[in-house]
């Protein structure tokens, strides 16, 4: 499952759909993606406005759309939508969800998962939480969490990573997350993600939730499901098999040779073309070379330890295109 709406989202939907198709011809499952309804979280309909767009996803790639209702997040919280979204999964059947903004380069069925041990994406740097001089630690903060929900916090550390270093405490990026049940999933992550946003812990006081919400949430899900770190092999998914670009100036300034040819081979075809033009920066990323631009500027293997760098050089070229 994906989750696509109205503007940049619906066209890197088709991007994700071309390649999942590309690599997954006889996937046994169903590719489906999860579309906002209009309501009163919304100032505007959310729903995919391109009608040629919704024919390729549907009709060339056989995605199903699949509606759902945002009752706590919405405009206010896009991020919100991959949690509400599970809502609508079929129940007692495992799942994989993927940002949107990534790109599957292989065949998914050859991945070992085992959807009794949920697990997320494990590309992240240490975004949250921002310790304070004179506030809680990370041992703090992270304890009240899981002391909120009643989870044992010391199973979670990583003990081979100092006290008070944000490798040794559960985190991960939401780019992709499993399990066996959706809605037990679903449910879970929407009842711990509303209890920190409404009413959170005394140390979290100094702590931004936007965007990070979800990402607060999820090891707090993962693990009272009995998920972890290790309960995914790394190298298949943010690897051999999928790539979570994010942005794609970003991509070409550091994403794999491999990742970059599959990203242009599954737009070129002309139908597929024709669509994804009428997003400026993917028509000017892709189609008009800037991406190849980016990517000159970079030496892949030895690139700047934080993702900021990458960005404010980006943009000095006049390349950060979203």
């Amino acid at each position: 499952m994906i989750v696509a709406q109205q503007g940049r989202l619906e066209y890197e939907a088709l991007v994700f759909a071309a390649s999942f198709r590309h690599f997954n011809r006889d996937f046994p499952g169903r590719l489906l993606i999860a579309e906002p309804q209009p309501g009163p979280r919304w100032s505007r309909d959310p729903r995919i406005g391109n009608d040629a767009l919704r024919a390729l996803l549907t009709e060339a790639f056989g995605a199903e759309i699949l509606p759902f209702e945002s009752r706590h997040f919405g405009e206010s919280y896009p991020y919100g939508n991959k949690i509400e979204a599970l809502a609508a999964l079929p129940p007692d059947r495992p799942f994989v969800f993927f940002d949107t903004d990534t790109l599957i380069t292989g065949d998914l069925s050859q991945v070992p998962f085992d959807f009794d041990r949920p697990s997320a994406s494990r590309r992240v740097e240490g975004t949250w939480p921002q310790i304070e001089l004179y506030g809680p630690g990370y041992t703090a903060t992270w304890k009240a969490l899981y002391d909120r929900f009643g989870l044992d916090f010391d199973s979670s550390l990583d003990l081979s990573w100092p006290d008070e270093y944000w490798r040794r405490y559960l985190y991960f990026n939401a780019g992709f997350f499993y399990y066996r049940d959706a809605a037990e999933f679903g449910r879970r992550f929407t009842d711990y993600a509303l209890s920190i946003r409404d009413d959170r812990p005394a140390e979290l006081v100094c702590q931004s939730l936007d965007p990070w919400l979800d990402q607060v949430a999820l090891p707090l899900v993962i693990h009272g499901l009995g998920g972890g770190r290790d309960a995914l092999p790394e190298g298949w998914l943010d690897g051999t098999h999928s790539c979570h670009y994010r942005v794609l100036p970003l991509a070409y300034a550091r994403e794999g040779q491999r990742a970059i040819d599959v990203l242009e081979e599954v737009t070129a075809p002309n139908r597929i073309k024709k669509v994804l033009k009428a997003y400026e920066p993917i028509k000017r990323m892709i189609y008009q070379g800037k991406g190849q631009k980016a990517r000159a500027l970079f030496d892949r293997e030895n690139l700047p330890r934080r993702e900021q760098a990458i960005r404010n050089t980006l943009k000095r070229e006049k390349l950060w295109l979203r």
